[in-house]
């Protein structure tokens, strides 16, 4: 990884990619700390103080700004609702499937125009629920017409920013500009969980040898979560294809062996983005509709509290084991539903038998299909249960005694974008040594 990283700040084109992408990240830090007209910075401090649950999700996601009610305060979260709502629509409305699948490249930017403008609705609608969640504790400096539009618009500009960001990222520098963002927003705890752990070791009354003990443990627990991230992000199954041989003229040509690489992880990170994203949905409406939400009874609240227990301790095993079970499901679902979006065995088939190729041992056209479909379940299954692991073991941690601040998704996250930013260095030096040579 650091020979590639050394490699192309050594070529030009590639060094002007990722300064772009640093230019970019930096402004989107820089943005997180602006905090938007209107809003009493002390009475903010100390309305958060009480905070927990949605607000600390959300605030992590967004790299801090949520807590500052910074111009970045809603993340890119809108974006990422609105891109599973088009995707599942893709499903059922037939001209948004032969958007996706039969209009190519121009289908693809019609659906993403599509997402873009559901997400200002969205995020409109967030807004406005974050205002009116806050109203009445004193954050703002008054509760007058010109404060809230001020404020609204604000954080849907952020918003709007935020998505163009991710554009100028993927298109003109490295790695998937929305990745990037979440991946850069979770980072910016990491000082906070090391704080976290130095705290664990020297706590006021001294130095604690359960302590030291407890952080060891962590940083081992964490090296190992790492080290599985990695190996089961590269892993992969080859589904070996042999070409036949035929004569054209005078010449022959084919008889090559290939491979079609399956990833045990194919889907990445996306599904417990998204799956994390549809269970907190509930939490995020009804915590800006009554801000109170966590200490009341009734049937919102149970709501409230089922779709947070994993995030916060405070509500008992009984909420957590059906969230536990929910989120499994929802993360298996996604997989499978991001998995078979974006690999057709049936297409890949017909492609391979148009190229005169075949899979030994299995007959081309449907047989093949069937093969590739029958592989690609068992992966996603393992590939699913494997994300759904990851994202919940660490969760359960925070009903025992220790405290951390990055759990299975976030190191997943940060992993997974890390891997994926250095592959994708790695291709651009190898598409750059290639046009040099052919020069």
């Amino acid at each position: 990884m650091f020979k590639t990283i050394k490699n192309a700040l050594k070529t030009p084109d590639v060094r002007k990619k990722l300064l772009y992408t640093l230019l970019l990240i930096v402004i989107f830090r820089l943005g997180c700390y602006i905090t938007v007209p209107g809003v009493d910075s002390v009475a903010l401090t100390e309305a958060f103080r009480t905070q927990n649950g949605i607000s600390g999700i959300i605030d992590l996601i967004s790299g801090g700004a949520f807590s500052r009610f910074s111009l970045f305060a809603m993340s890119i979260s809108p974006y990422i609702t609105a891109s599973i709502v088009i995707q599942l629509l893709a499903m059922v409305i037939p001209a948004l499937e032969r958007l996706s699948k039969e209009e190519g490249e121009a289908g693809r930017d019609k659906l993403n125009q599509y997402t873009k403008i559901l997400s200002i609705v969205l995020a409109l609608i967030e807004s406005l629920g974050i205002y009116f969640a806050y109203r009445s504790s004193g954050v703002f400096v008054d509760n007058g017409f010109l404060t809230s539009a001020l404020f609204v618009l604000s954080l849907i500009g952020g918003t709007s920013l935020l998505m163009w960001l991710g554009d100028q990222i993927t298109n003109k520098g490295i790695g998937n500009g929305i990745s990037v963002i979440i991946f850069v927003g979770i980072l910016a705890g990491l000082p906070r969980g090391i704080e976290t752990i130095y705290h664990t070791v020297f706590t006021a009354t001294g130095f604690s040898t359960t302590g030291l003990i407890t952080a060891i443990g962590i940083l081992i627990g964490a090296v190992i979560l790492i080290a599985a991230v990695v190996f089961v992000q590269e892993a992969e199954r080859r589904v070996q294809v042999q070409y036949a041989k035929k004569v054209v003229g005078r010449k022959m040509y084919g008889g090559q062996s290939t491979h079609i690489p399956l990833k045990l992880a194919m889907a990445g990170v996306l599904p417990i983005i998204f799956a994390s994203s549809f269970l907190t949905f509930p939490a995020q409406i009804i915590s800006m509709i009554n801000n109170n939400i966590a200490s009341q009874t009734g049937f919102w609240a149970t709501i409230y509290k089922f779709s947070i227990s994993t995030s916060s301790a405070q509500f008992g095993w009984g909420y957590a084991i059906p969230n536990v079970i929910v989120y499994l499901l929802l993360i298996v679902a996604f997989t499978f539903f991001y998995t078979f979006a974006t690999f057709n065995p049936a297409e890949v088939a017909n492609n391979i038998k148009k190229q005169g190729g075949f899979i030994p041992g299995i007959r081309a056209g449907k047989p093949t299909a069937d093969y590739l479909s029958s592989i690609i379940s068992k992966l996603t299954w393992f590939g699913g249960f494997y994300l759904a692991v990851i994202a919940i073991l660490p969760m359960l941690l925070r009903f025992t005694s220790i405290d951390i601040t990055f759990g299975g998704t976030s190191i997943l996250i940060v992993v997974g974008v890390a891997l994926e930013i250095v592959q994708q260095l790695e291709s651009q030096l190898v598409m750059r040594h290639y046009k040099g040579f052919l020069e």
